[in-house]
C-alpha cells in the first residue's frame, strides 16, 4: 500500500532553514509527480512546490527563491529545503504523490516559525 512519511519539521526562528523529507513506499516512486502542500492555522491547504517524474519543478510565488524541492529516486524520497523562513510559513506541511487519477497523502509535519 502507498505510504508517505514526512519528517524534519520543528520550531525555528525567522530567517532559519529546515529541510523536510518525505519517504515513500508501496508504489513506483520514480513515475509519480511529488508535491508539497501546507496548511497554516485557520487557512486552506495550499500548494507549495512540485517536482515531476522528469525532474521539472515549480513553486508557489510565496516560496519562490526561498524553497527548493528535490527528489532522490534511489531513496524513494522527496525533499523540501526551506531557507529564509518567515512566520507566515508556519503550517503543517504534507507531501502528495500523484499520477493520473491516483493521489496519496502523508500525515504531515509541523513547521513553526517564531521568535
Amino acid at each position: 500500500q502507498v505510504q508517505l512519511v514526512e519528517s524534519g519539521g520543528g520550531w525555528v526562528q525567522p530567517g532559519d532553514s529546515l529541510r523536510l523529507s518525505c519517504a515513500a513506499s508501496g508504489f513506483t516512486f520514480s513515475t509519480y509527480h511529488m508535491r508539497w502542500y501546507r496548511q497554516g492555522p485557520g487557512k486552506e491547504r495550499e500548494f507549495v512546490a512540485q517536482i515531476t517524474s522528469g525532474g521539472s519543478t515549480n513553486y508557489a510565488d510565496s516560496v519562490k527563491g526561498r524553497f527548493t524541492i528535490s527528489r532522490d529516486n534511489a531513496k524513494n524520497t522527496v525533499y523540501l529545503q526551506m531557507n529564509g523562513l518567515k512566520p507566515e510559513d508556519t503550517a503543517v506541511y504534507s507531501c502528495n504523490a500523484a499520477r493520473g487519477l491516483s493521489s496519496s497523502w502523508g500525515q504531515g509535519t509541523q513547521v513553526t516559525v517564531s521568535s
